[in-house]
């Protein structure tokens, strides 16, 4: 769209057709925000708005297009800011606050790029603010409705670029915005022949190529993966483009490489050890191919994501299996039990990383929010992570990203000790190196969450999120105490029976005798359900979920030890478990509708009432494996609906709308 540009037509022309090569299937030219407006009212998919003023290489314009981040994305430059055109600041690559130079009291991150991409439901917001812009309304804060019934002001638009207004409007009315950062290749917003002339020159002088296969590796990863893997997967990831390779086909070679590794690892013997950490290495570096390939091709999808984020955790309990099957086998008794531990420490460590994530977007979101601690504590404690992230490549920072066990040098970890010592060293440096991280980033985060005091169960539903079934449903609800008070404390009783049960397989004695105190730790677990209704929004509420599956695991790992079942059918059963529950969590990240057969898992309380019932009548192994064949079962079908079969429906049920479009490619 127009908007104050001085280079004329033929630039405008230009960005047009690089739009339209970037994969814009409808290009239209909006002379003023009132046509814009019109334009969005009949748009039924994402709508790209740019200025034409920008001048840069079409793979920047693709890459605003098909970006993964969120429905909503503005491109974000470094440029110092000319007149009329807006800076924004950001916080974890949101765009929280956007206006006119000068006014973000020098708080800026950047200058608008002048393009952005809308994603559907945010439509209404966008012509709301194309309309504000033209009648000159202030609108932070305003209702988009309302600003939709307000009649246009008479007389010229204001001062300023109209897709800086409209930008700057959008951001007003709180519409989640992501930045879209130009690294390797130029962008730049021109206001003169001089500045084009420079801008060209620029853009001509980068190997476009060589930058995009760069760009697909993640601007900031962890240490190992940094200088053991990025260093040479770009070649990879190139090859398996010429190949004809998808994303979705290296994960699944991913998958066999690791599933072998934990073959091997099963087997025991040295060979057998060294080449399973060599398939392990070589499957991690599949793993980060996988999502380069993706970014190189820009070959996205909701399906892809999902699957590369619970392909990881397969991938990593199938070795836990195999480490737990090779210790045994090689004459350690509680070889299993490590495999298990190691498997459920993992998860709940994930469920709260999951949540704390969320945590800190919906607190870059709300920054008016943040900072109430007045500089207490947990104040110096996000100014120092701030320093340290931004301090990129210091000691303080690799430190950072190290201590917290990321998966990469959870891998290489595993590869090392496997090949130079054999499976039960490397669960026992896993486990202890989990829960070091696990202790560190808890306490950490437990201070900075109280600091920021931003709910976020109360912004989902936290019945799905919690995993409530039927049962949950129909108790009272006990408010005073809160939801994660009464989440910890239902833990304790699975965690007491655990410990006895523990105590007395190790002092020789049958676990059989404890039979007795399963029913006493359901009841005691079922306190967790007393705060299923109530209100999610303490400051500690977001560990709710990680606290239920703490609960429900180690309870579901106590029943099978008192019920005598084989300790490769409770690790089995708490797999599929995990696997439900990435389930939830992936479809939390990647803003998926809850799963399809979801009310036929029965909830945390019911599975776990099932298999008090059976522990205590001494059929623990039969039960559990019954009812994990039927959870897996579930899962694959929610997995066909969702991905297979509703999708399919959709596009039969669509009709195509004749014209009056402008949008890209979902």
């Amino acid at each position: 769209m127009g908007g104050g540009e001085p280079l004329g037509a033929a630039l405008a022309d230009r960005l047009a057709e690089q739009w339209h090569r970037a994969g814009v299937t409808h290009v239209r030219r909006a002379a003023n925000l009132t046509e814009l407006a019109t334009l969005v009212d009949a748009a039924t998919g994402p709508v790209i708005v740019s200025g034409t003023d920008l001048v840069a290489h079409t793979a920047v314009l693709r890459h605003l297009a098909t970006s993964p981040v969120g429905p909503t994305v503005a491109l974000v430059l470094t440029d110092p800011p000319a007149p009329g055109q807006a800076v924004v600041r950001e916080e974890r690559g949101q765009v929280v606050d956007a206006g006119p130079d000068g006014r973000l009291d020098g708080g800026q991150t950047g200058v608008f790029g002048g393009a952005l991409r809308v994603g559907r439901d945010d439509l209404p917001a966008l012509a709301a603010a194309a309309r504000a812009a033209v009648a000159g309304t202030p609108i932070a804060g305003t209702d988009p409705a309302a600003v939709a019934a307000t009649p246009p002001a008479a007389g010229p638009e204001a001062a300023g670029s109209a897709v800086d207004r409209l930008f700057t409007g959008l951001t007003a009315l709180g519409t989640l915005t992501f930045a879209h950062r130009v690294r390797l290749l130029v962008a730049h917003r021109v206001a003169g022949p001089a500045g084009l002339a420079a801008a060209e020159a620029a853009v001509a002088a980068v190997d476009e190529d060589r930058a995009e296969l760069r760009l697909s590796v993640k601007e900031k990863d962890d240490f190992f993966t940094t200088f053991f893997v990025s260093t040479w997967s770009p070649y990879v990831t190139k090859a398996s483009a010429k190949l004809g390779l998808t994303p979705t086909g290296v994960t699944a070679i991913s998958v066999l490489f690791a599933a072998v590794a934990a073959v091997l690892f099963g087997v025991g013997g040295r060979p057998a050890l060294v080449a399973g950490a060599v398939l392990l290495y070589l499957g991690f570096v599949l793993d980060c191919v996988d999502g380069q390939l993706a970014r190189y091709t820009r070959h996205f999808s909701a399906w892809g994501g999902w699957l590369d984020t619970m392909a990881d955790r397969a991938k990593e309990y199938l070795v836990y299996a195999g480490l737990g099957y090779g210790a045994t086998a090689a004459g350690f008794r509680y070889g299993w039990a490590l495999a298990v531990a190691a498997m459920t420490l993992q998860t709940v460590r994930h469920m709260t990383d999951t949540w704390y994530g969320v945590l800190h977007d919906e607190a870059a979101r709300r920054p008016k929010a943040v900072g109430g601690g007045g500089g207490g504590i947990g104040d110096r404690l996000n100014a120092a992570s701030t320093r340290v992230q931004a301090d990129t490549g210091s000691l303080s920072y690799w430190l950072k990203r190290t201590v917290v066990f990321p998966i990469g040098e959870r891998w290489a970890l595993i590869a090392l000790t496997v090949a130079l010592f054999g499976p039960l060293v490397s669960l026992v440096a896993v486990l202890t190196w989990g829960v070091l991280a696990f202790a560190y980033t808890g306490a950490l985060r437990t201070l900075r969450a109280r600091w920021m005091w931003v709910p976020v169960l109360d912004t989902v539903d936290a019945t799905l999120h919690r995993d409530d079934g039927p049962i949950a449903a129909r108790f009272p609800v006990l408010r005073p105490m809160g939801p994660l008070t009464l989440a910890v404390l239902g833990a304790l009783g699975p965690a007491a029976l655990l410990a006895a049960a523990g105590l007395r397989v190790r002092a020789g004695d049958e676990a059989g005798g404890l039979a007795w105190a399963v029913p006493v730790a359901l009841l005691v677990l079922l306190v967790a359900a007393l705060g299923a209704g109530a209100a999610h929004n303490g400051p500690l509420d977001w560990l709710v979920p990680a606290a239920l599956r703490a609960g429900e695991y180690l309870f579901a790992i106590a029943a099978g030890l008192v019920g005598g079942a084989p300790a490769w059918v409770v690790f089995g059963y708490v797999f599929v478990l995990t696997l439900h529950h990435y389930d939830l969590t992936a479809r939390l990240e990647k803003r998926q509708a809850a799963p399809p057969l979801h009310g036929a898992t029965l909830g945390w309380e019911g599975r776990s009432a099932v298999l008090a019932v059976a522990a205590f009548a001494g059929f623990a192994g039969i039960a559990m494996a019954t009812l994990g064949a039927y959870l897996l079962v579930v899962f694959v079908g929610s997995v066909v609906l969702a991905w297979v079969v509703l999708p399919a429906r959709a596009r039969r049920g669509v009709g195509v709308p004749a014209g009056g479009e402008v949008r890209q490619p979902g």
